[in-house]
């Protein structure tokens, strides 16, 4: 076990989108998406039958089309798809077929005989699965959750009047908290933080995402100490202590920075083997 001072790293951005049909989703996160990145850097896992190919007009980004079943493994296919086609922001419109569609977990779980407890065992982990790689994926992640619908009466010029409204998301209890922010859409499309760990939407009035809010997301992301300087901190690493300190600090870079570490270390170890030789 090692204490370490905090430190603010380099993020790649988890968003939820949660709203009823009709308000905005979709769009929604497409203009996120563009204030992060250029369009042919977005690509869109459609669960909702072509629905993304109805804002073609906004900017040239890809669409991977996901049919059922919305099985959580199928989900990771399309995710790693995007990744191995270098795109910098998915969104996932919506994730909850994954847990409410056809061959999603609900549907798989009804279906499977013998003790419910016992069988839910079996499944959650792979719901787990999924839920891990939209939080270790290395591209920025929109989500889209559908809200369950129901109707409350307003009072509208002295009358009580029925509205349509959003409550829970269709999805797994907690999953909005896996997320670094959750935006909640009402059916004129302004939205409000429901949770929000950058603090910059926390408490504040409601309003309508465009690009600029994206902007502002990409900022707070790149605010903290990003690849190219831990880098730099592994050029002027002067022991093999300095070295796994740092790999250690930084496990989301490990990829991109253990060769290099191991390239240094090397270096600093040949001058020592040849003072002990001479």
């Amino acid at each position: 076990m090692e204490i370490r001072k905090a430190q603010r790293k380099e993020a790649k951005i988890k968003l939820a989108l949660q709203a009823p049909a009709g308000a905005g989703k979709t769009m929604s996160a497409l203009l996120l998406a563009s204030g992060i990145t250029d369009w042919s850097k977005i690509a869109v896992i459609d669960t909702e039958n072509h629905s993304a190919d109805l804002y073609a007009h906004l900017g040239q980004y890809n669409v991977l089309q996901l049919s059922s079943p919305f099985t959580p493994e199928r989900y990771i296919k399309a995710i790693e798809a995007c990744e191995q086609a270098d795109m910098e922001v998915i969104i996932i419109d919506s994730i909850t077929h994954e847990w409410d569609g056809s061959g999603g977990i609900l549907d798989q779980h009804g279906n499977m005989t013998g003790n419910s407890f016992t069988n839910w065992s079996k499944i959650t982990p792979r719901h787990n699965a999924f839920v891990q790689k939209i939080l270790q994926s290395n591209c920025h992640v929109i989500s889209t959750i559908r809200s369950k619908q129901d109707y409350v009466l307003s009072d509208k010029n002295g009358k009580m009047v029925p509205e349509k409204v959003g409550l829970k998301g269709v999805t797994r209890d907690g999953m909005d908290y896996e997320f670094t922010l959750v935006f909640e859409l009402d059916l004129k499309h302004n939205a409000t933080a429901s949770k929000d760990r950058t603090g910059m939407f926390a408490d504040k009035p409601q309003f309508v995402i465009s690009s600029k809010t994206g902007e502002r997301i990409k900022r707070w992301c790149m605010s903290g100490i990003s690849v190219e300087e831990v880098i730099e901190l592994i050029g002027k690493a002067n022991s093999v202590d300095q070295l796994r300190d740092i790999i250690k600090q930084f496990p989301e870079f490990r990829a991109q920075i253990e060769p290099l570490a191991i390239e240094r270390k090397n270096q600093i170890i040949s001058p020592i083997a040849e003072n002990i030789n001479h």
